[in-house]
C-alpha cells in the first residue's frame, strides 16, 4: 500500500494559478506526495519562478510557464509544452481564478458591473478551464497513471455573495463543466472532479477585504458563515485536491467536494 507521501507517485502534474495562494500550496503538496513533475502555470513571472523553486525543494521537477489564461494560444502552449518537456500529462488542476472585486477594486453589482469585467472573469474562470481540459484530453488519454482533472469551484457555485456577480456565475458554470467533462471522458478512464472552498487565507481574499468599503462587514460576509470559525488554510485545500487527483479517489468522478468549514450546511452568520 502506498504511504501518504506517495499518493501521486511519478505523476506529471499541471497546476494553473500556482504562483501563490491555493495553487502554490497544491503544487508543493503534489511534489511532497510523490509527483515527478509539476508545471506552474501563471501570469506572474517572479512569483511563478519562486513557486517552481519551492516545488523542486519539495522533491519534484518543476517548470514555470508564463500563461495568460485569457489567450487561447497561451493555454495551448502551456499544455503542449508540458507534455513535450515532461513526457506526458497525468493530472491537470484548474485552480486559477479572478474575482469581480479583484479586477475592479470595489464590490460591483449586477447592475453596475462593467461588461469587460464580466467577459474577463468568464474567460479566465470558465472558458480557460474548458480550453485546458480540451487541450489536455489527448495527453490524458495516453496516461497510464490514473489520469485526472481537478477543477476549482467555490461555495459561490452554490450560493451568491454580494459584489461577485460574474465570479459566482462562472463558478456555477465550473460545476456543470466538471460534470460534462466527467461524462465525456469517462470512457477513456479520465476522472474529473471539483473542489469548492469556503474562505481561504490567500492573497485574493486579503485583497477583497482590503478593498471593501467596510472591512469588518466584508470579513463577516466571507467567513462569518463558517461553522469552524476561522479561515481555511491553502494547505488544507491542497490535501483535498491531491486526494482527488490520486487513486484514493478512484471511484469518484463528476462530483463537487466542499471544503468550506460547514458554510453550506446551514443558513446562518456568526
Amino acid at each position: 500500500m502506498e504511504t501518504n507521501l506517495s499518493k501521486l507517485k511519478d505523476r506529471l502534474v499541471i497546476v494553473t494559478g500556482a504562483a501563490q495562494g491555493m495553487g502554490r500550496a497544491i503544487a508543493v503538496e503534489a511534489a511532497r506526495q510523490g509527483a515527478a513533475w509539476v508545471t506552474i502555470a501563471d501570469i506572474q513571472q517572479d512569483e511563478g519562478q519562486a513557486a517552481a523553486a519551492e516545488v523542486e525543494a519539495a522533491g519534484a521537477k518543476a517548470l514555470f510557464i508564463r500563461t495568460d489564461l485569457s489567450v487561447t494560444d497561451s493555454i495551448r502552449h502551456m499544455i503542449d509544452e508540458t507534455a513535450r518537456r515532461a513526457g506526458g500529462i497525468d493530472v491537470l488542476v484548474n485552480n486559477a481564478g479572478v474575482t469581480d472585486d479583484g479586477l475592479t477594486g470595489r464590490a460591483p453589482t449586477v447592475e453596475d458591473l462593467p461588461e469587460e469585467i464580466w467577459d474577463r472573469v468568464m474567460n479566465i474562470n470558465l472558458k480557460a478551464m474548458w480550453l485546458a481540459n480540451k487541450f489536455a484530453a489527448p495527453h490524458l488519454r495516453r496516461s497510464t497513471r490514473g489520469p485526472a482533472i481537478v477543477n476549482g469551484a467555490s461555495v459561490a457555485s452554490s450560493v451568491a455573495y454580494p459584489g461577485l456577480p460574474s465570479y459566482a456565475t462562472s463558478k456555477g458554470g465550473v460545476v456543470m463543466l466538471t460534470k460534462a467533462t466527467a461524462v465525456d471522458l469517462a470512457s477513456a478512464g479520465i476522472r474529473c472532479n471539483a473542489y469548492a472552498p469556503g474562505a481561504i487565507d490567500t492573497p485574493m481574499l486579503k485583497h477583497s477585504v482590503q478593498h471593501a468599503a467596510d472591512g469588518d462587514h466584508a470579513q463577516k460576509r466571507l467567513w462569518g458563515t463558517h461553522l469552524i470559525r476561522r479561515l481555511g488554510l491553502p494547505e488544507e485545500v491542497a490535501r483535498l485536491v491531491c486526494f482527488l487527483a490520486s487513486d484514493e479517489a478512484s471511484f469518484s468522478t463528476g462530483s463537487i467536494f466542499s471544503i468550506d468549514a460547514g458554510t453550506l450546511a446551514w443558513r446562518g452568520v456568526h
